[in-house]
Order: C-alpha cells, then sequence, then structure tokens
C-alpha cells in the first residue's frame, strides 16, 4: 500500500517495484493483508496494471549451472506471489551468456523460461531490450525473437522496451523511430510490445554502455520524447521511469510527459 500511496502522491496510473533486493535475491514475507487491500483500492486510486521487476542477480544463461538454478529459484517464487495481484506484469534482464555465444544463451534463456511459464498463471512476462554491454543478450530484436521462438507458452512472453538501451544498442529512435518501430514490428511483432521503460541517455548511439539520464538531460532530447509518447503504436502502452530520480523528481517527470 505504501507503494500505492507514493503513486498516488506524484498522480502516477502505474509503478514499477522490485520483487526483492535488486542486488540479491532475499525478498521480504509475503502481506497477504496488504495484498488483499491493493487489490482492491488500486482501481478507485487510478492504478492500473503494475511492473513487477526481476532482481539484476539473475542469470538464466550463465555458464555456471548453479546461478542458473538460482534465476529459477527465484523466478519461480516471483511467479508465485504475484498471483496474489492478478493481472501484473513481471520483466527480466535476459542475462549474458559470459562466453558460451549467444546461441548457447538463447539456448538457456528459452529452456528456462519453459520451465517458468505456466498455462493458469495470470502474470505476463517480458524479455527488456538491452543495451548490448560485454556480453548481454538481448540488444538485437532477432534475439528475442529467437527467444520467444522457442518457448512453448508465448502468449505468456513479451517484450518491454527500454528506450536508453535500444539507443545504446544502436537502434535510432531520435532520427528514425518509425523505422526502428517498424523493424521491431517486422522481427517480433508490435502486438508482442507490453511496456516501456521511458529513460533518457548519457551516451551516445551506439554505445552499448545502458546508463540512463533524466528526461530531456540526455543525449536523446525532448523531442525524441514528444515522438515516443504521442506515436500510435506507444501511446497507450504504460510507460515506466527508471531515471535517477527521487519521487518529487519522478513527479515532475510524468507532469513533463504528460505535457509532451
Amino acid at each position: 500500500m505504501a507503494m500505492l500511496r507514493d503513486a498516488v502522491s506524484i498522480e502516477a496510473s502505474t509503478f514499477q517495484f522490485f520483487t526483492r533486493n535488486p542486488r540479491g535475491g532475499a525478498a521480504k514475507p509475503r502481506d497477504l493483508e496488504d495484498e488483499r487491500k491493493f487489490v482492491s483500492e488500486r482501481e478507485g486510486a487510478g492504478i492500473k496494471a503494475i511492473l513487477a521487476h526481476a532482481p539484476y542477480t539473475l542469470n538464466p544463461c550463465s555458464a555456471d549451472p548453479a546461478v542458473r538454478d538460482f534465476a529459477l529459484r527465484v523466478m519461480a517464487d516471483d511467479m508465485e506471489r504475484l498471483e496474489g495481484v492478478p493481472g501484473s506484469l513481471y520483466v527480466f534482464h535476459p542475462g549474458s551468456h559470459v562466453g558460451q555465444g549467444i546461441e548457447k544463451g538463447i539456448e538457456l534463456i528459452a529452456e528456462f523460461l519453459n520451465k517458468i511459464l505456466k498455462p493458469e498463471q495470470s502474470t505476463f512476462v517480458m524479455l527488456e531490450t538491452m543495451a548490448g554491454k560485454g556480453s548481454e543478450v538481448g540488444s538485437r530484436f532477432e534475439e528475442l525473437r529467437a527467444i520467444i521462438d522457442r518457448v512453448s507458452l508465448k502468449e505468456k512472453l513479451g517484450v518491454c522496451l527500454d528506450t536508453c538501451h535500444v539507443s545504446d544498442a544502436g537502434y535510432d529512435i531520435t532520427n528514425d523511430l518509425n523505422g526502428v518501430l517498424s523493424h521491431f514490428d517486422d522481427v517480433i511483432g508490435l502486438e508482442r510490445l507490453r511496456a516501456v521503460h521511458i529513460n533518457d541517455s548519457k551516451n551516445p548511439l551506439g554505445s552499448h554502455k545502458d546508463r540512463h539520464a533524466p528526461i530531456g538531460e540526455g543525449t536523446l532530447g525532448m523531442e525524441t520524447f514528444r515522438a515516443i509518447v504521442n506515436h500510435p503504436a506507444l501511446k497507450d502502452l504504460p510507460f515506466f521511469l527508471e531515471t535517477p530520480q527521487d519521487l518529487e523528481g519522478y513527479g515532475r517527470e510524468i507532469a513533463l510527459l504528460r505535457s509532451l
């Protein structure tokens, strides 16, 4: 309920939260009463589908079986917890192949998802577009499509597009947003795009760095965000800020994006 109150205080219509320590794996015990209260009150508060973010420590395509097993146990627990808030969204970083190669990474991520996804779950899971630093999997749309193609329950799986990441990966959303989205549609299908992480970038196109900046204060610039929030293929999706801000700063950015 604290997150609901914070969201309402800055006039947000949705919010993202970490399911547990983002740099670890420990999770607080479930508070079933708090879950029930949130579910009963969120509609009246104007809060739509919320987004749960997996911890950064998950690496489903690690070369180490123990690391892969940790990812499996954590995400399975997250899926169980999120059923207390039906219809939630869940996003995770596909992982890093750490020298095994992209193809092996894709194979392991798909194998992981085939163990996680269940026909009865109400949570919709999303692969995040990545910046391509190190041995990250998922900086190219083709890599995300290759994962999806190998997953049985495709109806439970989609993509969250991160504006900083795709620019850092080399997709020119500043000068060719239509072209990038057309390419996404050709490769993955826009129907699988279910959320947007809306962030400016501290680094130039194709830098593969993944350093977020406040809206309009990075290399993407304000006009890029004007085009994004008004684009017919994106304007009805939930947008989530991951900029370096406090709660008050997020409130200012929400008002700024709405003004565009």
